[in-house]
């Protein structure tokens, strides 16, 4: 029932939601995102509405491409997009059914790949270092050049004299852009309090082996952070930070990284925050010139598919971040609270979290206690 008389649903805003389910347990978590998007919609005052597509390898294997040609046209005009999970090694070969994931992250220039992670109260971690109050970090993650710029070829592959080359590209604008994103998210975050400096962005880098690219990307690095005097910086190589990670991660804020490297560190950093089923992620086009996309970092699990047992709090989060992205920030808030009110009574959860509730039950509670917020 509407919680919202007529004239006020006549005069609220409308938001218009593209629901990408894909491969395996997508449509399971995609399922509890719309859920918990429904419920913001009818308790904040506004309308949402949904348009569901079907891309993905099932779809690949009747027409021969993930998508059909008309993929941008058909998601330009939405204020964002979700996205379950991509991917069935077992139909179509990843590095095929990757492409529709990047045709949309490149298409409308997504380049910011954002990552938080957090520990909730209530959550434990294999890692003994990892508590809700070490644990609190962004990592903002390059997402349409570097090493997954897809430049390269193969030569006679298949004989002795064969070879691959994959180029990374790194751009001036591309570098400036996503590392001046993170120092607004360090300033915006405050993480080290209200007087100078206010937050830290840490380099993730290897310029030590990576003569080019990395000591081009630390040059570049270096003349952002002249443009934020109120912002503390560092620099950690990759591998170096997987270590910190796991020993001292409290001493992390924001983290800029790479397309690759940022791909690599916040796998680490979702068992840091409790596993892949808490862990959320937004490709943002921050310039909103494009609609921005939503989606659980974790794969796609085909083994699991209609069991009805994965974690959905990694897509529950993924739809908070686009909440506050479209500018309902109070629906986002209490989003995150509804989420930490449920880990912490440990009374419904996952297999993952050591509890016996399935997928759709875990969205059920957190819709429950969202709504008597």
């Amino acid at each position: 029932m509407s919680l919202h008389t007529l004239e006020e649903r006549e005069n609220m805003k409308n938001y218009h939601i593209a629901n990408i389910p894909g491969d395996g347990v997508g449509k399971e978590v995609a399922r509890e995102a719309v859920k918990i998007l429904k419920a913001a919609a009818d308790k904040f005052g506004f309308g949402i509405s949904f348009d569901e597509y079907d891309w993905s390898c099932d779809y690949y294997l009747k027409h021969g491409e993930m998508g059909p040609e008309n993929v941008l046209d058909l998601l330009k005009d939405t204020d964002a997009i979700f996205l379950g999970c991509i991917g069935d090694a077992a139909k179509v070969p990843d590095h095929i059914s990757l492409l529709l994931l990047l045709q949309i992250r490149k298409g409308f220039d997504q380049y910011v790949n954002l990552r938080p992670i957090q520990l909730y109260p209530g959550v434990e971690t294999p890692l003994r270092t990892a508590t809700p109050e070490t644990v609190d970090m962004m990592v903002v993650r390059e997402n349409t050049e570097g090493e997954y710029a897809a430049v390269g070829g193969l030569f006679m592959p298949d004989t002795p004299e064969g070879f691959a080359a994959q180029t990374g590209i790194f751009t001036r604008k591309g570098c400036e852009r996503v590392m001046r994103y993170a120092f607004e998210i360090a300033r915006k975050r405050k993480k080290l309090g209200d007087k100078d400096p206010v937050g830290l962005v840490t380099n993730c880098t290897k310029s030590n082996a990576l003569n080019y690219s990395m000591v081009f990307w630390d040059s570049v690095f270096g003349k952002i952070a002249g443009e934020y005097p109120d912002i503390k910086t560092n620099m950690a190589l990759v591998d170096a930070i997987t270590m910190w990670f796991v020993k001292n991660p409290q001493s992390f804020d924001v983290i800029v990284a790479s397309n690759l490297f940022g791909d690599i560190i916040t796998d680490l950093g979702s068992m840091l925050q409790g596993g892949m089923g808490i862990a959320a992620g937004a490709n943002i086009n921050p310039e909103r010139r494009f609609p921005s996309m939503f989606e659980p970092i974790h794969g796609s699990a085909p083994k699991y598919e209609g069991k009805n047992i994965v974690n959905p709090i990694a897509s529950i989060e993924s739809a908070r971040m686009m909440l506050d992205h479209i500018g309902e920030e109070d629906a986002a808030a209490d989003v995150q609270k509804a989420v930490k009110n449920v880990l912490v009574a440990k009374e419904v959860r996952t297999k993952d979290l050591g509890g016996r509730n399935s997928t759709p039950e875990v969205g059920d509670a957190i819709v429950k206690e969202f709504l008597a917020l």
